[in-house]
């Protein structure tokens, strides 16, 4: 018996004795990117004849306008797009699992798509379809919806930063119904059909008898893409508004910046981002806890 629990045991710890080697050169690189960026952020730039370690620049970016709206302007953006693409997968996989239209059931077949498709390619799709001259104020113009191009809404480029948000659903959306629908397909039914046979209707069986099962999936989902799209650079900087700037655009200006001190800013912006997503990784280990101990998987 102790045996052939010390060859189980080898065998549960060889993938990772095997992954040790990577994961040592991965984790290596993270961990001293970002000792390196805290350092920076506290003014010891030796590059730049900066020794005295301070929180001057915490005090100066945390005073500052721009840093402020940027942050807010991320948080919003982040935070709005993460929802509606959290609400809008779960819909979607409740309906593919358990509608009798066909239509709908096809969904199935595309809706992994936008999955594979690059950010940047995502933002210029998201461009092509929503800038006021682009397909779909032709379209309204061509059917007489609209009197000129220019009086569709202009979503990119603007302030409300509606152009990420959509970019950021386009592509959240899928995901969220890629992790939710194989756990509705495999969730008991007889508890919905009790839930049906007493009175429930379609609303009340998905709100207390579905959803708390689908909680934990949903709330790790929810935390992965809040972290990605609060520290992503790409669509925000090709689909954002010249003000308010998203915080990684932000700190990309500030270290490209001919002033050189500016660096230790960027770094501070960096650190804030880095906070946030550390947070978020400990909601979503929190989540995936939550998943194991109630079976939500």
């Amino acid at each position: 018996m102790m045996k052939y629990r010390a060859t189980n045991f080898r065998r549960k710890l060889k993938p990772y004795i095997m992954l040790m080697p990577v994961m040592i050169f991965i984790i290596g690189i993270f961990i001293t990117g970002l000792v390196f960026g805290l350092l920076q952020s506290l003014g010891y730039f030796p590059a730049l004849g900066l020794y005295e370690i301070s929180l001057d620049y915490y005090k100066n970016v945390f005073r500052n306008t721009d840093f402020l709206s940027s942050f807010q302007f991320s948080l919003y953006t982040s935070f709005l797009s993460t929802l509606l693409s959290v609400v809008l997968g779960v819909f979607l996989s409740y309906l593919i699992v358990y509608t009798k239209s066909k239509h709908i059931k096809g969904l199935v077949n595309v809706y992994k798509g936008p999955i594979l498709v690059p950010h940047t390619i995502a933002a210029l799709l998201i461009f092509i379809l929503f800038i006021q001259s682009g397909l779909l104020a032709r379209i309204l113009y061509g059917f007489g919806l609209i009197g000129d191009m220019s009086d569709f809404p202009p979503l990119i480029f603007d302030g409300g930063g509606i152009g990420i948000m959509l970019a950021y659903i386009w592509k959240g959306l899928p995901f969220i119904t890629f992790i939710t629908i194989d756990i509705l397909r495999n969730l008991d039914e007889r508890y919905a059909k009790v839930a049906a046979n007493l009175g429930a209707s379609h609303a009340q069986v998905f709100r207390y008898v579905l959803l708390p099962q689908l909680f934990p999936t949903i709330a790790s989902g929810f935390m992965i893409l809040f972290a990605f799209s609060f520290g992503a650079y790409e669509i925000p900087h090709l689909l954002g508004a010249s003000t308010p700037k998203a915080l990684p655009v932000l700190a990309y200006i500030y270290y490209a910046n001919i002033e050189l001190a500016d660096r230790a800013n960027a770094m501070v912006i960096n650190m804030c981002i880095a906070f946030f997503a550390f947070i978020a990784l400990g909601l979503y280990v929190l989540a995936f806890r939550l998943l194991k101990k109630y079976g939500g998987a």
